[in-house]
């Protein structure tokens, strides 16, 4: 039996099929229409609503593509880690004034309640 060479099929054509498909059209009239098979109609689907157009790549696949968004992930990742890193250093920060001012603020009212106590007295009544 002779081997049958893989359709190649492009990225427009498959965004305009879901694009049919996601408009109401009967996905076993279309998929017999386009001479594919219904799963492959979903497939497409699936991949179009997780990665909108750039979802269906075209025939072939990009030269170091994946390797490409792999590492744009990667700096993404440390660009998030060292912003997240930086955000907990200020709340370290922020942290160590709190207490600072907290405990200056107990001091203060530390003092104020003493001075009441055996301190001068207010003045008399001016009767």
């Amino acid at each position: 039996m002779p081997k049958t060479k893989a359709r190649r099929i492009s990225q427009e054509f498959k965004v305009s099929a879901v694009e049919r498909m996601l408009a109401g059209e009967n996905v076993s009239a279309l998929a017999r229409e386009l001479k594919i098979k219904r799963k492959r109609l979903y497939e497409w689907r699936d991949r179009f609503r997780t990665g909108g157009p750039e979802g269906l790549r075209g025939p072939g696949r990009p030269a170091g593509g994946h390797r490409l968004r792999k590492a744009v992930k990667t700096d993404e990742l440390s660009q998030a880690r060292a912003r997240i890193a930086e955000l907990e250093r200020k709340i370290g920060q922020q942290q160590l004034e709190l207490d600072f001012f907290q405990r200056a603020l107990q001091q203060v009212e530390a003092l104020r309640r003493n001075s009441g106590r055996g301190g001068p007295g207010s003045m008399g009544s001016s009767k």
